[in-house]
């Protein structure tokens, strides 16, 4: 929704220079329509006749209520793509990750602008309140890179987190203990960013936390959403097509 995640970019020609500059970037795949053998959840693979794949279906068994409203990539990362490798390089200093940062904020930024109303509808919450970062589950340093990369460009207060114990506590489960909220954060409506999901166990402890400081909703969007070249959803059955998005299927006329 224009002015209300992200800073207006200028008129609309200065959108659709950002929407060819995130179309440019190689390796991206789209996100599958839902239906069998697809997660409700995280919209990856899940086997047939169960709505959820195995760790989506751990969390909501683990942390009833408390998962974020709705999981929406923006696209889909296959392993060995030049999108997944960007995912990787735009953190590191090493050459091209320049451009993998211009790629990946203009795709971020075009996601919002164009499908925010979409997220908001799904996760069944009015436009956002604040906007939150999932912490770096490595133990770096500083600033999440993506927070680096993205906050200068949003127009929502921070619902800042931290992390509440070691670095690499819990990467691979969720944790409800693992981060915290810096303020208390009553009904408000948060956009919850991360840059990748592969488990979701980190995305969606974040969101566990910002529910423990009383957020109402929670909805997550994903830049990639990780997936196995062998596996189903693999880059060549689904094209990305910048004006879809999973959670609304017509997509928005630009």
């Amino acid at each position: 929704m224009p002015g209300t995640v992200a800073h207006q970019a200028g008129g609309p020609a200065a959108w659709e220079l950002l929407r060819a500059l995130a179309r440019a970037q190689p390796g991206l795949a789209g996100t599958p329509d839902p239906g069998p053998g697809r997660c409700v959840t995280c919209h990856g693979p899940s086997q047939l006749g169960h709505a959820r794949c195995f760790q989506c279906g751990r969390h909501a068994e683990s942390a009833p209520g408390l998962l974020a409203d709705a999981v929406v990539p923006a696209a889909c990362a296959v392993k060995g793509s030049g999108f997944a490798q960007a995912l990787w390089q735009y953190k590191s200093a090493r050459g091209g990750a320049a451009a993998a940062r211009r790629a990946l904020r203009a795709l971020l930024l075009v996601f919002l602008h164009d499908h925010g109303s979409c997220v908001w509808r799904s996760a069944g919450m009015p436009p956002p309140t604040h906007v939150s970062l999932v912490p770096s589950g490595r133990g770096r340093p500083g600033p999440h890179p993506l927070a680096v990369l993205i906050t200068p460009y949003l127009a929502l207060p921070a619902a800042t987190l931290v992390t509440a114990g070691p670095a690499d506590r819990g990467c691979r489960e969720l944790d409800p203990g693992r981060f915290r909220a810096t303020q208390p954060l009553p009904g408000a409506a948060v956009l919850l960013l991360d840059d990748t999901w592969t488990t979701g166990s980190t995305a969606q402890s974040a969101a566990v936390a910002l529910r423990a400081a009383g957020a109402r909703h929670v909805a997550v969007v994903v830049l990639g959403r990780h997936l196995s070249p062998a596996g189903p959803g693999r880059g060549g059955s689904q094209p990305f097509r910048l004006e879809h998005c999973v959670v609304h299927r017509a997509g928005l006329a630009q």
